[in-house]
């Protein structure tokens, strides 16, 4: 498929700046500057979250302030700091509330929503943990949403180590895992329980999984699997058909929810709110919308691919290619993906790494210890250094054919 259009003055607008949004934009701008688009990146906060280490951010560790504008530098990317509320497809504009001033301005309050129009819209608003589906969730558990908060959680934990306190964690995925571990070893004198309706690391190898239980079991972390939280109060954990678990803390980690805004907007969206895409990653609907990370419905010939910062990169690196050929009037090829590794932390000294298949079952092949530390490290760091080296040169998230990429 081979599409002309003209790409001076061409404007791409990108919303959302996490894992694949800010890609997306720096990519883009390195691979279109030559062709006189314009493209604007969209989000509310000054600062990139790294959404891998928000576990740590929880523990009260002090993680580097990576500032927006700055890995933006010299892209020639123009940054919005606010927060898109609407989309206009037909007048192709995006409504954006300022939550900072702009150049001038004093109150952006004052200054009321204004429109960003584009000619291409790249859709990278992501997905955060839902906490609105049991009752007292959301006002007597945190969550790893905003750094701010997990900050202030992190705050508490001293004095509550010094008095024997309880935390709950809820959930058996991997951010749960890791959240639980982070918080034993960094605090030992908090008494950790990890509440899990499957088998935690459930989709791991029986090796990894295995060494995964003995980390926590060394590390004191209580592990409840097979049990189902039906209320959070302000100092427990209801359970059905089971006592109530005493918690002074409740981490909430599992449920996941993305924004109603492509919906809002009469982009197709599936039952779970995900724009759904072609092969290309456009909108089925208006394809001068891309989707991109875990705010599409990416489908594979294995299956659908799930939101992580892993399969996030390469959909954000498909389409800053997409928009080159396509502006340059050359055919865009199919997006493929294949999953290659689970990269779980334990706290800061150890850390199982288990290797997938593209479908993301586990192969037999997994490691442990301190290599596997030293390779979380490494996975974790990578998305800030890609964009830094991808505002000169064009580098690539994949890590072997088939679009396999790191998480």
């Amino acid at each position: 498929m081979t599409t002309t259009t003209h790409p001076r003055g061409h404007r791409i607008v990108i919303v959302g700046a996490g894992y694949a949004g800010m890609f997306a934009a720096v990519r883009t701008a390195h691979r279109t500057r030559r062709l006189g688009t314009r493209i604007t990146l969209v989000n509310p906060s000054p600062r990139f979250t790294e959404r891998l280490r928000m576990h740590q951010v929880a523990t009260g560790q002090q993680l580097a302030d990576h500032r927006i504008a700055d890995l933006l530098a010299g892209t020639g990317v123009a940054f919005v700091q606010g927060r898109a509320v609407a989309i206009d497809t037909q007048a192709r504009r995006v409504t954006v509330e300022r939550t900072a001033p702009g150049a001038g301005d004093d109150d952006p309050a004052a200054r009321g929503p204004e429109a960003v129009p584009y000619d291409t819209l790249v859709y990278a608003l992501g997905s955060s943990t839902d906490a609105t589906r049991v009752p007292g969730a959301d006002v007597h558990a945190v969550t790893l949403n905003d750094p701010r908060t997990a900050h202030e959680f992190g705050t508490r934990l001293p004095a509550l180590a010094a008095a024997g306190g309880r935390v709950t964690v809820v959930g058996g995925g991997l951010t749960g895992v890791e959240a639980a571990a982070e918080l034993a070893e960094s605090h030992p004198g908090l008494r950790v329980t990890l509440l899990s309706r499957g088998v935690p690391g459930s989709m791991m190898g029986t090796r990894a999984r295995a060494y995964l239980d003995r980390t926590l079991a060394r590390l004191g972390v209580t592990v409840r699997a097979g049990v189902e939280v039906t209320n959070v109060l302000p100092d427990a954990v209801e359970l059905a058909g089971a006592e109530p678990v005493p918690s002074d803390l409740t981490l909430w980690t599992t449920g996941v929810r993305v924004s109603d805004l492509a919906a809002r907007s009469g982009i197709e969206t599936d039952a779970r709110g995900l724009v759904v895409v072609d092969d290309r990653l456009r909108s089925v609907s208006h394809p001068e919308v891309y989707a991109i990370g875990d705010a599409a419905a990416v489908r594979q010939p294995w299956g659908q691919v799930h939101g992580t910062c892993q399969s996030g990169l390469p959909t954000a690196q498909h389409v800053a290619d997409a928009l080159a050929r396509t502006l340059r009037g050359r055919a865009v090829r199919r997006f493929r993906y294949g999953y290659f590794h689970q990269p779980v932390s334990l706290g800061r000294r150890d850390a199982v790494i288990q290797f997938t298949y593209a479908d993301d079952t586990p192969r037999r092949t997994y490691l442990r210890g301190r290599w596997a530390v030293r390779y979380k490290a490494l996975v974790s760091a990578s998305p800030v250094v890609i964009y830094r080296l991808s505002r000169r040169m064009n580098v690539t998230a994949v890590l072997s054919r088939g679009g396999r990429a790191t998480r």
